[in-house]
């Protein structure tokens, strides 16, 4: 498995990896996927922030899953906090792919002098994704009880924390 930067080749598989956990997932709370466009804008919105958004990729550069942090409120005080967002190819989740990337971005964060990462995490039954964050090291935060309504049913959220480098021991430099 090889993790880099996404180009824009990347993004029409990331595109339908993601479609599909909009479609049968509770992680995401859209109701509709995106489309390839609407992707791209949200790719050159990170990027033009100066945050990762990474691919994993077979030794023939498919798409396995993909990796992005963005600021996790557009407020500049919260420009040291990045929301982190992982998705895998479903055909294979499970082999370690999100571990991977989700451990790349967190490197990619602190040394782009991110201090808080933070997961959203749709549906509190999303056991795959708080158990993936929880290995990794973050701490579970709090739960807004029944804030999404998918699939017939009122989901939670999960939020998460994990501080990287001096986390808030030291001002931002």
């Amino acid at each position: 498995m090889v993790i880099r930067d996404a180009s824009s080749a990347d993004l029409q598989a990331c595109q339908a990896i993601y479609a599909y956990w909009v479609d049968h997932g509770t992680g995401s709370f859209e109701l509709e996927p995106p489309d390839l466009a609407e992707l791209q804008r949200r790719h050159a919105e990170v990027v033009g922030r100066g945050l990762p958004w990474l691919v994993a990729l077979d030794q023939e550069g498919a798409v396995w899953g993909y990796a992005y942090a963005n600021w996790f409120r557009p407020r500049p005080a919260y420009r040291f906090a990045a929301e982190t967002s992982i998705y895998v190819d479903p055909e294979k989740a499970g082999q370690g792919i999100g571990r991977a990337l989700l451990a790349t971005l967190l490197q990619r964060c602190e040394a782009k002098g991110i201090r808080q990462a933070i997961a959203v995490i749709g549906d509190s039954e999303n056991a795959g994704s708080i158990g993936l964050h929880a290995a990794l090291g973050f701490e579970h935060t709090g739960a807004m009880r029944s804030t999404g309504w998918k699939f017939g049913r009122w989901l939670d959220v999960v939020i998460m924390q994990k501080e990287l480098g001096a986390g808030a021991a030291t001002p931002p430099g």
